[in-house]
């Protein structure tokens, strides 16, 4: 496009009004200036646009083919703008939110439930990924925001604190008394045991590679899976002892169908919040978000008593 909007602003009164005068008071400049513009814009062109009269102006037959795209095209930015303002009275818009798929179902789905139900306008995305690329994710600005457990550095992000999980090692009851019938003592179940981890990528696993060269715990055979809800699957019908977090399988141990390893040194608890980056200004979905989080568990904590951090 060789003019500015402007100049198609101008032109586009002119036409309508059908008056340079009048067009002038619209759009609060002088005549002259008026004048001028659509002088440079036929110039551009190459033609006439207007016929001018004692009665004002009418447009030529190249005018009226111009008027047609110019009309469109203003037609298309006002429709533009009043769905604009409707969407944010309606507090509509999209959000992008990045999420391993075990924080998703355990920890995210009460908050996302809470603020469905207070802006159900607002479009949601979801990205299931490991704690790692969820963070790459923010970095890149694929994802507005993100559920992970605290990273070591948060340079440029926001963590919002949310709670704190701790992993613990459970097993099948039968698969603990066949390592009980072997001799095994309890000191040495996780050496001797069939262990369960998720994938080397994702950031639990890490935690937990980190926990066992610190204490000295040699593992001779693992298997790796890469959803903690297998593992936990996997863990019921005695395929091995699975590291997972206490509270996804509280359940479990109040029943019995998983029985809780004890260990010499338990596993440092860890903290799991919301992540975005720091912006003086955010989208109003992104807003909304995390004062409805915010919200959200705070009435939480109230619920359940004061946590520890």
């Amino acid at each position: 496009m060789s003019q500015n909007l402007s100049a198609y602003r101008i032109f586009y009164t002119v036409a309508n009004a059908k008056n340079i005068s009048k067009a002038a008071r619209e759009l609060f400049i002088s005549q002259p200036a008026i004048s001028k513009s659509i002088q440079k814009l036929e110039d551009s062109l190459g033609c006439r646009l207007f016929i001018r009269s004692s009665k004002g102006v009418s447009l030529t037959e190249e005018g009226n083919l111009l008027y047609s795209y110019v009309k469109d095209a203003f037609d298309a930015l006002s429709l533009g703008e009043k769905k604009l303002k409707r969407s944010i009275e309606l507090g509509a818009g999209h959000l992008n939110i990045g999420v391993s798929s075990t924080l998703c179902k355990y920890i995210l789905l009460p908050y996302l439930k809470e603020f469905i139900r207070l802006h159900p306008y607002i479009r949601i995305s979801i990205t299931c990924q490991s704690t790692n690329e969820t963070l790459k994710l923010l970095e890149e600005d694929k994802i507005d925001i993100g559920l992970v457990g605290k990273p070591e550095e948060v340079k440029n992000i926001q963590f919002d604190f949310l709670e704190e999980i701790e992993d613990i090692f459970v097993a099948a009851k039968d698969y603990l008394r066949h390592l009980k019938a072997r001799g095994i003592p309890k000191h040495q179940i996780l050496s001797h045991s069939t262990l369960m981890l998720l994938d080397p990528h994702n950031m639990t696993r890490q935690y937990i590679d980190d926990y066992l060269h610190s204490n000295q715990i040699q593992i001779q055979d693992f298997l790796e899976i890469s959803d903690m809800d297998l593992l936990i699957e996997f863990a019921k019908i005695g395929v091995g002892i699975a590291c997972v977090i206490r509270s996804f399988v509280q359940h479990d141990l109040d029943c019995g169908s998983l029985a809780e390893i004890p260990l010499k040194v338990p596993i440092r608890r860890r903290q799991v919040g919301f992540v975005y980056k720091k912006q003086p200004l955010m989208m109003q979905s992104l807003t909304e978000f995390i004062c409805c989080s915010s919200s959200f568990h705070s009435l939480k904590t109230q619920s359940s008593g004061p946590v520890t951090k």
